[in-house]
């Protein structure tokens, strides 16, 4: 038998967190300026994704993808309503609870993957286990597992201005499931890769997220990218609108 991905935790709270939904939107709003000079992005916003959900996030330029995306990964606060991560209110916690959160629950990919220049694809994924205070002997054994479960083994020891895009995207897959997260936020994470290339990183995203049942929200513009996950969610007008399954 392989061994596993990730090291099982026992703890009560965590096992209750499974049950809860991975994140959690109630009448979220985001407004910006004061007075009679506002601007709402949306409004209302509410919504769930169960654990091991995959769920595309879409709408125009301007519609507030990248706002949805901060509030929901605690990088700012929503204008009124609440976000709950695996049942927990986040919205009146202090910065300090809030790093936590961000640390242990949640992974983030961005369209670009911000890997640090200095050290090889292994380091980088060691990195963030290490802040989360594991062990190093831990920490770069996931490592190997990580990179292996993306494809890039023969590729740990070479820094990211060695790797091609889609190589550099996979490492920092593998950086934002470093430290187990509940929930994967996503930023148009393919954007910049050719469409064979992002094809292929893509679906190693969704199937690492399925397998090991972590939630991620994915923002695109690429409905081609939206057909294949659960459920997509469009920012529309200012509204969340559960869009369901999109069919191909």
């Amino acid at each position: 038998m392989s061994e596993p991905l990730y090291q099982t935790q026992s703890s009560e709270p965590r096992a209750r967190a499974q049950s809860a939904p991975a994140l959690a939107l109630k009448d979220v709003s985001r407004v910006f300026g004061s007075g009679s000079e506002t601007l709402e992005i949306f409004r209302g916003a509410t919504g769930q994704i169960m654990p091991g959900e995959v769920v595309a996030l879409v709408g125009p330029s301007g519609s507030g993808k990248s706002s949805l995306l901060h509030i929901c990964g605690l990088l700012e606060p929503p204008s009124s309503g609440a976000v709950f991560i695996s049942g927990r209110d986040c919205s009146r916690l202090d910065d300090a609870e809030r790093t936590r959160i961000r640390r242990e629950d949640l992974g983030f990919v961005y369209q670009f993957h911000h890997l640090l220049p200095e050290f090889n694809a292994l380091e980088n994924v060691v990195m963030p286990q290490l802040i989360g205070g594991k062990k190093p002997r831990e920490s770069e054994a996931l490592a190997k597992r990580l990179l292996q479960m993306v494809g890039l083994s023969q590729r740990a020891t070479h820094r990211p201005a060695k790797l091609s895009g889609g190589e550099q995207q996979r490492v920092a897959i593998a950086r934002a499931l470093a430290n187990q997260p509940r929930l994967l936020l996503a930023d148009e994470p393919t954007g910049n890769l050719d469409p064979k290339t992002a094809d292929m990183v893509f679906s190693v995203l969704v199937e690492l997220c399925r397998a090991r049942g972590v939630a991620a929200l994915i923002a695109t513009h690429n409905l081609q990218m939206a057909v294949k996950m659960d459920r997509t969610w469009l920012l529309h007008d200012g509204k969340l609108i559960d869009a369901g399954k999109i069919k191909a």
